[in-house]
């Protein structure tokens, strides 16, 4: 199946898929999605004993397994030039045809794009280790299949599996899938540009967050680690919105995505990111704000008398504890705090949390309202100062308004990927090649998943000449011969299985791969060393033959056959 020269750049870009390649190409997210989901990988995890206990499990159960079996077996890695270095100039001029230069810039994290004031003030780009590239020189910010986040075991430093954070999304969103059965439409993958996640509809939702899952209850915690978790949705604008039935960018007047699955989107994640103010959450909102602590107390009923306890001394009590303040577990709590510390009269200048919610439910307050907000201050201003600051905090923390794509596109019918959660991995490989002609996701998908047996290789072979950075760092200095060698003395074995190849970046980070892999990254090194220079490939079974001014030889096992001219220009001649 041979693409049209001018959808090179996409189908290039789903081998590659760098951060500025999603960004572009937004369909290139949800094709990363499928290819996992056709990897044999996340299927073998339907083995594990964890998982098969809880075979007939709803889906939500087997979920919040899944995110301790993802935070066991993988490491969040923000190791920026993993996959090296590029230009910023490159990439602008390379996008151009399909995105404006300023847009980029605004949008995107490696181009200089700050976020609002929040980043700002808590010098985010510093935070992520972008502040250093400050010049043209930028990371080439990839994102891995979970083939490539499971070899992270073979570089130094890590002894786990691991992944960047849109990595992780789209190990989580085909492992909701494969593993929990959660149906593909109730999967979107919500991008910003500093981050991604995926919304899973189920129960009151599901988000995920690196290698951990929020949900709603965990959201409104008040803890630093659910504070972070909602750092990129509080401050930033979602850039894309990926599913089953195709995307929707923040600067793209088309979208893909049905409808009626986005208004559910806007809807269901509008529900999970806000809550009504009880006791419960004035006290998560009180462990977020150690700074309100001295103007509030808790009260507690004993035997029938009331007595109270400052609010520094019971969160104090709770820090050390695996119980938690006005949650079901608050008697436990308090069983666990020292009589002494108790006083059986109202503390005086404090409010008492209990008074305060008995205020707020029977004066029916909203504080996304100006009479609410107003009640509430006058309410609080006896004993809480700066009671404006306050009220808004409060206000904010029990509601967040998510910057989602606008809904007003111009939405083109596609079909939607439709996947039964009974299927097995082989139906789901030949469903995928079935549509391939009539869904360009799933066109994408096949490149994504590198199958070279069904695929146009020129998208395979540009990546490969073009966007393997690290493969020539690691070379250097080296000859053509002595790179040559230098790959002879890797492990043989491919980090792809079947008839799947690695890029040159791949073989050179993991230092393995399948002979005709090694044929490609000293491709990337001729090309590089002799840029005047015809370079051929010549690929016939076991035998693999790279040809420049001198002729190297190497062994496969992937059983392919094909003839790659590469000429000193770049452009790129395939025969089957």
């Amino acid at each position: 199946m041979q693409i049209a020269p001018e959808q090179l750049e996409k189908y290039s870009s789903a081998v590659t898929l760098s951060d500025m390649e999603v960004f572009v190409f937004p369909e290139l997210m949800y094709s990363l999605v499928l290819a996992n989901i056709m990897s044999p990988i996340i299927w073998r995890w339907r083995d594990e004993d964890c998982f098969k206990k809880l075979e007939g499990k709803s889906p939500y159960k087997k979920l919040l397994r899944l995110r301790q079996y993802i935070m066991d077996e993988y490491e969040f890695n923000l190791d920026l030039e993993t996959w090296g270095l590029t230009s910023k100039a490159k990439q602008l001029k390379r996008f151009e045809p399909f995105i404006s230069p300023e847009d980029i810039t605004k949008s995107n994290a490696l181009f200089g794009y700050h976020g609002d004031k929040y980043y700002f003030d808590v010098d985010i780009r510093k935070h992520f280790g972008l502040d250093k590239y400050d010049s043209d020189i930028i990371p080439y910010w990839k994102t891995e299949t979970v083939e490539a986040m499971d070899a992270f075991i073979y570089r130094p430093g890590y002894s786990k599996k691991a992944g960047e954070c849109v990595s992780l999304s789209a190990l989580y969103a085909a492992a909701a899938f494969i593993v929990c059965g959660v149906p593909l439409d109730d999967i979107f993958m919500v991008l910003t540009p500093l981050h991604s996640q995926n919304f899973i509809d189920v129960a009151d939702g599901v988000l995920t967050n690196n290698r951990r899952l929020v949900t709603k209850a965990m959201w409104f915690n008040g803890t630093a680690i659910s504070n972070k978790a909602q750092r990129a949705l509080r401050n930033e604008n979602v850039t894309t919105v990926a599913h089953n039935t195709g995307c929707i960018h923040c600067l793209y007047g088309d979208a893909t995505i049905d409808q009626g699955a986005y208004q559910r989107l806007c809807s269901r994640l509008g529900r999970y990111l806000s809550t009504d103010i009880d006791l419960l959450m004035i006290a998560n909102f009180l462990r977020t704000y150690l700074e309100y602590h001295k103007y509030f107390q808790f009260c507690h009923s004993f035997r029938g008398q009331q007595k109270f306890i400052n609010a520094e001394v019971i969160y104090h009590y709770e820090h050390g504890s695996n119980f938690r303040i006005a949650d079901a577990t608050f008697d436990k709590l308090i069983n666990e705090i020292s009589e002494e510390d108790f006083s059986p009269y109202e503390l005086p200048g404090r409010i008492c949390c209990e008074k305060l919610r008995n205020f707020i439910q029977y004066e029916n307050i909203d504080l996304q309202t100006d009479d609410g907000r107003t009640a509430l201050k006058n309410f609080l201003n006896p004993f809480v100062p700066e009671t404006d600051r306050f009220v808004r905090r409060l206000a904010d923390f029990i509601r967040i308004e998510a910057n989602l794509p606008a809904k007003e596109k111009n939405y083109i019918a596609t079909t939607p990927i439709e996947i039964p959660t009974d299927f097995t991995k082989e139906q789901i490989v030949d469903y995928l090649q079935s549509i391939r002609t009539g869904n360009g996701t799933a066109d994408l998908a096949v490149y994504a998943f590198r199958d070279m047996e069904t695929c146009d290789w020129r998208p395979f072979v540009t990546a490969a000449i073009e966007r393997n950075p690290v493969n020539l760092e690691k070379v250097g200095s080296m000859s053509a011969d002595e790179a040559y060698q230098w790959l002879g003395q890797m492990d043989d074995a491919s980090i792809y299985d079947g008839k799947r190849l690695a890029q040159p970046d791949e073989v050179a980070n993991y230092k393995r791969g399948d002979g005709l892999e090694k044929a490609f990254a000293l491709a990337n090194v001729l090309r590089n060393k002799e840029p005047n220079e015809d370079i051929r490939i010549t690929v016939d079974n076991s035998d693999v033959v790279v040809k420049g001014r001198k002729e190297y030889r190497f062994v496969s096992d992937k059983r392919l056959q094909s003839q790659i001219q590469i000429a000193p220009d770049g452009s790129i001649d395939v025969h089957r």
